[in-house]
């Protein structure tokens, strides 16, 4: 096992351990974005909710963001849009790309569905650095959407 896999490994029963039913959705989203940007330092990790045609900032850790975006505009649109997780290795080249910093130089976004398989939140995760996402992280990250079905 790599050192990413253990990462994600330890990462993913911290998850487990620290969702708690007897607190709010955003009380507990708010934990595993903490614990996200703790494990892996990453610029910016926060999760959009799906509101109408609109993604609406929720919870995050890192600098501001914007707090709208529209159905299929910025990397987070389109994911939601096509119903599907995007790495971007250099955020110039995503036609679209919704700047809300302009030190995010890589991106990845997942689509969180809940247990009815509807998309209710988009986790956006950037980076200061090109090419900072892997398959892996994707993968790990869809395990998280599992993890937190009990919530969503």
């Amino acid at each position: 096992m790599n050192s990413k896999s253990v990462l994600y490994k330890n990462f993913l029963t911290d998850v487990e351990n620290i969702i708690d039913l007897s607190v709010s959705k955003t009380t507990n989203l708010g934990n595993v974005v903490a614990l996200i940007k703790e494990y892996f330092d990453w610029f910016w990790v926060g999760f959009y909710k799906t509101e109408g045609d609109e993604l609406i900032l929720n919870v995050f850790q890192g600098p501001p963001a914007c707090v709208r975006i529209e159905k299929g505009k910025g990397v987070c649109g389109v994911a939601w849009k096509e119903n599907r997780s995007i790495i971007v290795d250099n955020v110039d080249l995503f036609e679209g790309h919704i700047s809300c910093n302009p030190a995010s130089k890589s991106e990845i976004v997942i689509p969180f569905r809940n247990k009815s398989n509807e998309i209710v939140y988009i986790l956006d995760i950037d980076h200061n650095k090109m090419n900072a996402f892997k398959k892996e992280d994707e993968v790990n990250l869809k395990i998280l959407n599992s993890i937190l079905l009990k919530i969503l």
